[in-house]
């Protein structure tokens, strides 16, 4: 009896002219990379997807960030403490977050942030170790990289009370609508956008999507989560984030290449990726 055929590749959109794109947040040292971590990377570059920041959620994936970079040229690191984890948190880890903040492959601080719906840690932790963190950013004057699931109106009422931030920031993994967009710019941050465009679903997204100037939008995977269709359900990896790109371009009426010139430029100069 004959095997039934692999299923073909689903083609990824290629930009023209060689362009290139930035995953700016994606969890490489997660565990859904161990088996083929290499392979992803080569997949990516062969995509046009040439770097990739690996983001911290703890102190233990902060280390590993930063390993991977060290060991790949076009992998750079944040160091921060997810809200699910703060609780985590004892007396002498800030020190250890500072000191890993030196190094020259960290670009931003987080991610940190406030989830409403989870609640893996006490709100008033998540509140408390948000402050202490958005304030250490700013010391260290590092871009910060915000989480924010269902607590819009707390995550500004802490940013709008520690603005301004001269290095900016970035409120990751875009949830909100057109007006709250308008809030973020308004502290001078960029707006990151991931896989859930692609749904069929995600109209308020988009319609915020069309909204925003393409000179604060940056993309990202958040992989091994919220792969873009056509792969929904599967494990995220970096170069699919072409598909978040070819949506954001549909949705702005211009090219795929436009797309990825303006947001390599924007992630380029948030993250200050020239010369490391």
């Amino acid at each position: 009896m004959e095997k039934p055929a692999k299923k073909a590749e689903i083609p990824l959109p290629v930009p023209g002219h060689g362009a290139k794109l930035i995953d700016t947040h994606c969890h490489l040292d997660m565990s859904a990379y161990a088996a083929d971590f290499e392979a992803v990377l080569s997949r990516a570059s062969a995509a046009g997807v040439s770097r990739i920041i690996s983001v911290g959620i703890d102190l233990a994936s902060s280390h590993r960030a930063i390993g991977l970079a060290e060991q790949h040229a076009g992998v750079y690191a944040t160091v921060g403490v997810h809200p699910h984890n703060v609780a985590e948190l004892g007396a002498g880890d800030y020190a250890e977050l500072r000191g890993l903040c030196g190094h020259p492959k960290v670009v931003a601080y987080g991610e940190i942030g406030l989830d409403y719906v989870k609640n893996y840690a006490p709100v008033s932790l998540q509140k408390e170790h948000f402050a202490r963190q958005v304030a250490l950013a700013k010391e260290l004057q590092l871009p910060l990289v915000v989480h924010d699931r269902e607590a819009h109106a707390e995550i500004m009422e802490i940013l709008e009370a520690a603005a301004p931030f001269p290095a900016g920031g970035v409120m990751h993994c875009f949830s909100g609508d057109a007006a709250f967009a308008r809030r973020v710019l308004a502290l001078g941050f960029h707006i990151s956008i991931p896989g859930v465009v692609t749904f069929a679903k995600a109209e308020m997204l988009q319609e915020a999507v069309r909204e925003i100037p393409l000179g604060s939008l940056i993309l990202e995977t958040d992989g091994p989560f919220l792969a873009p269709v056509p792969y929904r359900g599967k494990r995220n990896e970096p170069r699919l984030l072409l598909f978040t790109a070819q949506k954001v371009a549909e949705l702005k009426g211009i090219s795929l290449e436009e797309v990825a010139r303006h947001t390599t430029i924007n992630a380029g100069q948030l993250f200050a990726l020239e010369g490391r």
